[in-house]
């Protein structure tokens, strides 16, 4: 079966089983690194991307069902190496430990911003339930996101 798919805006074509998770393809077809395969159960949200811009789990998407979707991950969050605000806002509030969660917790906090501007704490917290790190207490991680409040362009 052959599935087109637009992955970081260029169009990419995948001939394989529909049944293989983008996750796989992902990383096995694409090189595509960024999201990491943890527990493959998308409960530790490290595997996260957008399809269609909405934050999802890659590892349960069979490729099958993605037949003309727009996928963006981390490595095309933020083109030509320039770290997006939430990016700088992680590194400036030293949240990156092990970096196993974050390129997840970045993809679900980007669409999560675009959504919400403007969180509150409380809400911020919400929006990290799906995301499981083992490294921190999750406060610098939303003390970063608190940080955008003022932040033009926080995605």
């Amino acid at each position: 079966m052959t599935i087109r798919m637009t992955i970081n805006g260029e169009e990419r074509v995948y001939h394989g089983d529909p049944q293989d998770s983008l996750l796989t393809a992902l990383r096995a077809s694409y090189r595509l690194t960024g999201a990491k395969d943890v527990c493959g159960e998308g409960f530790c949200g490290a595997c996260t991307v957008h399809v269609n811009g909405e934050a999802v789990p890659a590892c349960l998407r069979p490729v099958g069902l993605l037949n003309g979707a727009e996928i963006l991950t981390i490595e095309g969050l933020a083109p030509q190496d320039t770290p997006s605000a939430l990016q700088a806002a992680f590194t400036e509030h030293d949240v990156v430990q092990c970096g196993m969660c974050f390129p997840g917790m970045v993809m679900s906090l980007t669409a999560f911003l675009r959504e919400n501007p403007a969180p509150k704490r409380a809400e911020v917290k919400t929006a990290l339930v799906g995301n499981v790190c083992r490294c921190t207490g999750y406060e610098r991680i939303i003390d970063a996101v608190m940080s955008l409040q003022n932040t033009e362009g926080a995605q």
